[in-house]
């Protein structure tokens, strides 16, 4: 293997370091409630909270699971009080499930937690440091929709 080719594997193994610890930071920031939750039903607040009501089947095809998967995780939610089941507007024999204030609370609670952990920590940063920062971010978002 080239040596140019090992610098690269270490910066790619790198890259991957920093994002994983990012991640577990502000996943360690989250609100305790929050980290009962599996990664379907995350995935379920995040999604109601972003794009609105949704069926079944749309949320399952959306996260990449079984229908019958996401009606359990969602009789969960629901059970919780995080989301409920409404008829749907246009098509009688489906139902769409809507966050509830309870849902809403919880989501703006991720928010914030993110938000403020990111912005106390980016603040230790030089203006240099933010500025390459931020141009990562750029980049990153630029790759990851290719």
């Amino acid at each position: 293997m080239k040596s140019s080719q090992k610098n690269d594997d270490a910066a790619v193994e790198d890259f991957v370091l920093a994002i994983s610890l990012v991640v577990r930071r502000i996943r360690a920031h989250a609100p305790a409630e929050l980290r009962e939750f599996s990664w379907t039903q995350k995935g379920i607040l995040s999604r109601l909270d972003r794009d609105g009501p949704a069926t079944i089947a749309e949320l399952a095809r959306a996260e990449g699971i079984k229908p019958q998967s996401m009606g359990t995780a969602v009789g969960a939610l629901e059970e919780m009080g995080y989301v409920e089941r409404k008829p749907h507007p246009t098509d009688g024999r489906q139902m769409n499930i809507k966050l509830l204030a309870k849902g809403v609370a919880l989501r703006k609670d991720i928010r914030d937690a993110k938000q403020s952990w990111l912005s106390s920590a980016i603040a230790k940063l030089d203006k240099q440091e933010k500025a390459a920062l931020f141009k990562a971010a750029e980049i990153m978002k630029r790759f990851v929709e290719m």
